[in-house]
């Protein structure tokens, strides 16, 4: 037996030791990262005395759900989802679209200020949402756009243009311009061309972004807190306040409502995982 194989041998002990220290690490951090979920979900399922009570236990002693009939009974939990649907499906839509064109243009096209448009939008991202609060708040109320729609569909929109447009722009660049051309050449015109030939091919782009867009918006809490004073235009996460009145907090029906919300995110994130997974890979090869 050569030396370079005995070294090999020798060697295989301590890598399967270091790949088990790093799955003891991984499965501890997992845990850690889903434990708030099942808490959450077990404190929804729980009675009311037992989530008061100083005796927690892992697994509730009895399950209820008299916690979801009583959050899907609170008041403005209908509309609280129509606002939610209104600001997140147009702040979605509309961002997607103009998020292409701007990718389009920066991706296909040269101007004076490409790159300082691309380094300032970077430069966006990094600033704190709190930290722009009270100019949007003074600018949208000189506006009037304060308690109403338009206002936080703005906000929720803008807020990701700067991501979304860099995300579909790594896609743009990656589509031969010849394929553009070639349609032409065919007798399509530029928005045909773009219809019949580009559009199919950012399809993965688009949906990893508008995912990114709709988590944002659907999960959002402060600006719709501070923009909407409305009752009856209340989003999800600001209607959820309701379940805490002056004679204390109804912790299982909040918990219930925050469960019923987290759902519908979760699951379509569990059927769309892999695509956006391509999706957020395919865009990042090149450009």
């Amino acid at each position: 037996m050569s030396s370079s194989t005995q070294t090999t041998q020798a060697l295989r002990p301590d890598r399967k030791k270091s790949r088990l220290h790093l799955d003891i690490i991984g499965l501890g951090i997992a845990v850690v990262m889903v434990f708030p979920v099942y808490w959450l979900i077990i404190s929804a399922l729980r009675p009311n005395h037992e989530i008061r009570s100083y005796d927690q236990t892992l697994w509730p002693t009895s399950i209820t759900f008299d916690n979801f009939v009583r959050a899907t009974e609170q008041q403005n939990f209908v509309t609280a989802i129509q606002s939610s649907l209104i600001v997140a499906v147009t702040a979605v839509v509309g961002g997607m679209i103009i998020a292409t064109l701007a990718a389009l243009a920066i991706g296909r096209f040269r101007f004076f200020g490409r790159k300082a448009l691309v380094l300032i939008m970077i430069l966006v991202q990094m600033l704190p949402p709190t930290a722009m609060l009270i100019p949007i708040y003074a600018q949208l109320n000189a506006m009037g756009g304060v308690d109403e729609y338009w206002g936080l569909i703005v906000v929720y929109l803008v807020s990701t243009l700067p991501f979304a447009t860099i995300m579909i722009r790594g896609f743009v660049v990656n589509i031969p311009v010849e394929l553009e051309e070639s349609a032409m050449v065919d007798g399509c015109t530029r928005f045909q061309a773009f219809r019949r030939v580009i559009f199919p091919l950012l399809a993965p782009g688009l949906a990893a972004a508008s995912i990114f867009a709709l988590v944002n918006a659907w999960n959002e809490y402060l600006f719709a807190y501070i923009l909407i004073n409305d009752n009856s235009k209340y989003t999800l996460n600001v209607w959820l306040m309701t379940f805490t009145t002056e004679r204390g907090t109804d912790y299982g029906a909040l918990m219930a409502a925050s469960t019923m919300i987290a759902l519908p995110v979760v699951v379509f994130f569990m059927i769309i995982q892999k695509k956006m997974a391509a999706g957020l890979t395919s865009g990042a090869v090149k450009g």
